[in-house]
């Protein structure tokens, strides 16, 4: 995984130029505060754009490295690593938010939703962000799974190589990422109704008669939708 972010060891230097930042604040302590604070800019800036112009994001991480000595109160008992890595973190993701190119799948979003739990997780518990190993470790995805996962958004969905997002390790009764990956992108090939019949009838466990009364059709409606749904999935999945 060379190229990708390792693991970033606590700094002390951090924590000091933060202190000595609070003692006198002007601008020569703030340089030294920003300067200290680089490597966990440039940490987040290749876990939200791997293998993309990240110039932008390091800027935004810069600002949020900024608002965060501007608030940080050390009586609240937090490291100002853990501070910061929130601030560097929203000012990425709002950038990110406001200017990606491209649309994500919801199960792209819901990869990356659990890449930043995982982060802030680490952050608040270790005050440091964790390796891509830890990350992927933590999700059992494969790292470079991970890696193709935070991509979404800045290239289309088309260039993501979802075959790398795979499982580290097999559990029982659990399906893997992949199966659950391929198993929403069937389910995108349904139509709107077609989709609440599948849920109403496998995932919330209901007879054709309820979901028929659930969504206001009758039950020969809802066998028709199942017959047509399976017959979309099996094409998909053949």
């Amino acid at each position: 995984m060379d190229g990708y972010p390792k693991k970033e060891q606590p700094s002390a230097n951090i924590e000091a130029a933060m202190k000595a930042y609070l003692n006198a604040k002007n601008e020569s302590t703030l340089d030294k505060l920003v300067s200290s604070g680089t490597g966990l800019v440039h940490y987040f800036a290749k876990i939200y754009a791997p293998g993309q112009s990240k110039e932008d994001l390091i800027q935004a991480g810069y600002e949020g490295l900024i608002k965060a000595a501007e608030r940080y109160d050390r009586n609240r008992g937090v490291s100002f690593s853990t501070y910061a890595g929130h601030y560097i973190m929203g000012e990425m993701r709002h950038l990110i938010r406001r200017e990606a190119a491209f649309d994500r799948p919801a199960w792209v979003a819901d990869l990356q939703n659990k890449v930043n739990c995982v982060i802030e997780k680490h952050m608040q518990i270790n005050g440091e962000p964790p390796s891509i190993a830890q990350i992927a470790n933590e999700l059992n995805v494969r790292e470079e799974g991970v890696v193709q996962a935070m991509r979404a958004g800045w290239v289309s969905i088309e260039e993501i190589d979802i075959s790398q997002i795979h499982s580290q390790r097999y559990a029982s009764f659990t399906l893997p990422i992949e199966d659950r990956i391929a198993l929403k992108i069937a389910m995108e090939k349904l139509s709107k109704m077609q989709r609440k019949v599948i849920e109403a009838l496998f995932y919330q466990g209901m007879t054709q008669t309820e979901t028929a009364e659930a969504l206001g059709v009758n039950q020969r409606k809802v066998s028709r939708l199942l017959k047509r749904s399976l017959e979309i999935l099996a094409r998909f999945f053949s």
